[in-house]
């Protein structure tokens, strides 16, 4: 299976030359990584940057340089920095065309819940509503269960949910999964991944094809 960085390394393939992305908070934040070389990708940070970069490296990192999740970034030749008043009208004025976030719950109709545990602190859902209800294209990055080895892909979530029928592709570190029709539907597997251990984790309605590719990472 995938570890966190796996994930990104696949999801950076459903990346397109000349995009705009919203990278969330979490996993989606790695993506940015595993951009191949002279790929042209404008990353949008809700906290007020277009044109963000890779991770630095120790040592050189800017403490005033940071993503939505505070964590240190680079900038790229020609980023720019706006407000939070600009930087949600790109996003409800559906100027970004992938928005790749995490989450904690997704189900087989493509509701996310990613936003919200009752009885824990919470500061608020930050930007993440504004993202599902904008986005027409939303990339799911999540591990497959939780830390208690319970599904996390659902036939309804429990959790509150933060936007309703809006994913369309779910990749965990298990496989990568298309989202339609009221179920999930396997496209690719990890590699040593077999199907079975994936309908194991799936506790929603899922669609097996007769043969399931491993991932090209």
């Amino acid at each position: 299976m995938l570890d966190k960085n796996g994930i990104a390394t696949r999801i950076a393939q459903e990346v397109q030359d000349g995009q705009y992305v919203n990278l969330g908070i979490g996993i989606p934040t790695l993506v940015a990584n595993h951009i191949p070389n002279g790929m042209n990708v404008e990353f949008q940070s809700e906290n007020g940057i277009l044109g963000m970069g890779p991770f630095p490296f120790e040592g050189s990192e800017d403490a005033d340089l940071i993503n939505a999740g505070k964590q240190t970034i680079t900038a790229l030749p020609g980023a720019v920095y706006f407000d939070s008043a600009t930087s949600f009208a790109m996003i409800r004025g559906r100027h970004v065309q992938l928005t790749v976030l995490g989450a904690m719950e997704v189900s087989s109709t493509g509701d996310i819940a990613n936003w919200k545990i009752p009885g824990k602190m919470v500061k608020g859902m930050g930007g993440a509503m504004d993202l599902v209800a904008s986005a027409d294209n939303i990339v799911v990055a999540m591990m497959h269960t939780n830390r208690a080895g319970e599904s996390k892909l659902l036939p309804q979530c429990s959790l509150p949910l933060t936007g309703v029928a809006c994913v369309k592709r779910v990749v965990t570190n298990l496989a990568v999964i298309d989202i339609k029709d009221g179920a999930f539907h396997l496209v690719e597997r990890a590699p040593g991944v077999s199907v079975e251990d994936i309908k194991s984790a799936t506790a929603g309605k899922l669609i097996i094809p007769d043969s399931v590719p491993e991932m090209n990472l």
